[in-house]
Parts: C-alpha cells; sequence; structure tokens
C-alpha cells in the first residue's frame, strides 16, 4: 500500500468529457483499463515518479523585487566574498594537519599495527570534521553512537557523497563505494583503505563476486572497522527511497538502519552526479549558508523466520523512510545508469498480450 501512494490517478489527469462520454464510444478511460501495463505507460507520461527521485527541485525566486533584492546581494556578497575563503581556509588547514600526522603514522608504525590502525580512524574522523566545518554543517545525531561489533552491518539512504563524511566524523566505518576518478579516487585508493573501505566498480560484471567475498569477510573480522552500506546504489533527491540491493541482507548480520534527512532551507545536498562533478557539488555546498541535517541510528534489525532477503531489504526500507519522512517507490536504482533488461521487457510483453486476449476472449 505505502507503495501505492507514489502512484499516479490517471483519472485526475483526463478531461470530464472523455469519462462521462455516451455508450458506444471508445473512451480513454476504456483503453487504460485494457492492462495494467497500459495504465502503468500513461501513469509514466503524465507523472513520472522514476525521473522525480533524480531531480534538484529549485527554490522557488523569492528575491525579485525592490524590497529584497538587495538584501539577497548583500547575501551573495557574504557567501562569497567572506565565508568562502574563510572554509576554504578551514578546509586548507585540516589537510595540512592531517597530511603532517597521517604520513609519519602510516610509514613509521608499520610494525604495531593496533596501534596504526587507531591511530589512523582518529585521523580520518578529524579531516572528515574539517569537511564538515568547511559548509558550516549543522547536523543533529539521535540514539546510541555506533561501536564496533562483529556480525553487524549498518545501511543508509544515500543522497550525496557528503553522507559518508557527515557519519564518518562520528564513526570510522568502512564503506562500500563506486570507484571514482580524479582527486577523489586518489584519496579512496590511499588514505580510506586504512579504515578498510572496500570499492568496485559499476561497469565491470566480475566485481560483484570479488565485493560479496570481501563484504562476508569484513564482517566476520572482530578488529574491522563498523561497515556502512548504501543499499540503494545511487544517489536519490532525499524526498524518496528506491529499492535496496539484496547484498547487506544476505549476509545472516544484524542490520542497523540509519536514516539520514536534509533540510533544504539553506542549499539541497542532493549530488546529481550526472551532471554536475563532486568537486562542482562540494563548491556549492561551500558556497551556501549551511548544511543542516538530521540522522537517526535506529534500532538493529535481524531476520524474522521464514522473511527473505528481499522482503527484509523492503522492511528496513520502510523504516527508514518512515523516520526520515520520505516516500518509497518502487524502482531499482541501477535504471539510472542503464536500460531496463530483455527479460523485464519480456515479462512486461507477455502480462499485456494475456490480457488483450482475455478482453477478446470475453467479447
Amino acid at each position: 500500500m505505502e507503495l501505492d501512494l507514489d502512484r499516479p490517478n490517471i483519472e485526475d489527469y483526463l478531461p470530464t468529457d472523455s469519462i462521462h462520454e455516451p455508450l458506444g464510444k471508445l473512451r480513454l478511460r476504456d483503453l487504460l483499463d485494457i492492462s495494467p501495463t497500459l495504465r502503468e505507460a500513461g501513469g509514466a507520461i503524465v507523472d513520472d515518479s522514476f525521473t522525480r527521485c533524480f531531480k534538484s527541485n529549485p527554490p522557488e525566486p523569492w528575491n525579485w523585487n525592490v524590497y529584497l533584492f538587495p538584501l539577497w546581494c548583500l547575501g551573495v556578497v557574504v557567501r562569497y566574498g567572506i565565508l568562502f575563503p574563510v572554509r576554504v581556509l578551514i578546509l586548507t588547514l585540516g589537510w595540512i594537519i592531517f597530511l603532517s600526522c597521517y604520513i609519519p603514522v602510516h610509514w613509521l608504525l608499520k610494525g604495531h599495527d593496533k596501534l596504526k590502525k587507531r591511530i589512523e580512524r582518529a585521523l580520518v574522523e578529524l579531516i572528515c570534521s574539517f569537511f564538515v566545518a568547511s559548509w558550516t554543517g549543522v547536523v543533529n545525531y539521535h540514539g546510541p553512537r555506533p561501536c564496533a561489533r562483529p556480525k553487524q552491518v549498518f545501511v543508509a539512504n544515500h543522497t550525496s557523497m557528503i553522507d559518508f563524511i557527515i557519519l564518518e566524523q562520528m564513526t570510522a566505518f568502512a564503506v562500500i563505494m563506486q570507484k571514482h576518478p580524479g582527486w577523489v579516487g586518489l584519496i579512496q585508493s590511499t588514505i580510506l583503505e586504512s579504515v578498510g573501505c572496500i570499492w568496485f566498480n559499476r561497469s565491470e560484471a566480475k566485481d560483484r563476486e570479488i565485493v560479496s567475498r570481501k563484504l562476508r569477510e569484513h564482517v566476520e573480522g572482530a578488529d574491522n572497522n563498523p561497515l556502512l552500506i548504501f543499499p540503494e546504489g545511487t544517489c536519490v533527491n532525499n524526498n524518496y527511497t528506491v529499492m535496496f540491493k539484496k547484498g547487506a541482507f544476505e549476509l545472516g548480520s544484524t542490520v542497523c538502519p540509519i536514516a539520514i534527512k536534509y533540510n533544504k532551507i539553506f542549499v539541497d545536498a542532493f549530488w546529481n552526479s550526472k551532471k554536475h562533478s563532486f568537486t562542482t557539488h562540494l563548491l556549492q555546498l561551500m558556497t551556501s549558508w549551511a548544511v543542516v541535517c538530521d540522522v537517526w541510528y535506529l534500532e538493529p534489525q535481524n531476520m524474522k523466520p521464514g522473511e527473505t532477503p528481499i522482503e527484509f531489504a523492503e522492511r528496513v526500507r520502510g523504516i527508514i523512510s518512515a523516520r526520515a519522512g520520505i516516500k518509497m517507490v518502487p524502482w531499482d536504482g541501477f535504471l539510472k545508469y542503464s536500460r531496463p533488461s530483455p527479460k523485464l521487457k519480456e515479462v512486461k510483453q507477455q502480462a499485456f498480450a494475456e490480457s488483450v486476449l482475455r478482453r477478446l476472449e470475453d467479447k
């Protein structure tokens, strides 16, 4: 029932005369009633709930009048002329402190693995705190702080790569993340390796088996950092949650949900990776007034008897969505990057053909 809440009602978009026409004429309503497939297609045309999951909603203009325009100009001067240089200075200072500590620790403590890991975790948390400070981040954490335990995995909804930074400043998570190019990829392959992060390439099919094996090995390790997974597999605009991948839910581990909700009054934290690079996204955050969000660490969940991993994933998604106040939609986030598989098309075609044949037989 929750999934149906976001489906459009086609009749709301039809003119009244198309619904109440004399008998004997073919009505659009009758045409849409031929099969659920046509009805879904009509709904996608008038109200595409998939595309809406990955759209940034621009704020409504408020400054185009004689009274408010001078205030808006003053705000631009403050944000770009004062706040932005100060934030760049804070981030630069953070990197200087981090690198001056991280490099000696990484090379000089090679024979003391436990001490080295403990210091590197603290330094990663420190640099993430500097990143949050460079956005004037106001983050409210609710619930007990996560701790490292075996057979436990944390899952969260995903809006931007800054989700990881916001969570990492409190707890040094090991995250499953897409391998990125440029300076982000350099940080992934050097600094974040120290906290046990696992990388994958979405275009490589063999990476799925490797990542699955590494997941199981990481969860079993008692000394490993807590494992964090974003099961949506892509960034969604914080108004919706798309289907969770089942990988995190078939490990036989306790799943700890984390709900993240951003307040868009100061800036929209959604990262549209198809339109903007992460550097552009960071500049947008650093030239805004502030990044405001709430993070809830929710009650751990275990798979119930007779429950499948997919059902378990949907139950956890419902818990996160209810807490963050966002809508659930029945879409696979990977459709953002690839076309539907031929098997899915064939299933829809078969269902449509059967419904048409039944109608013809009834006539």
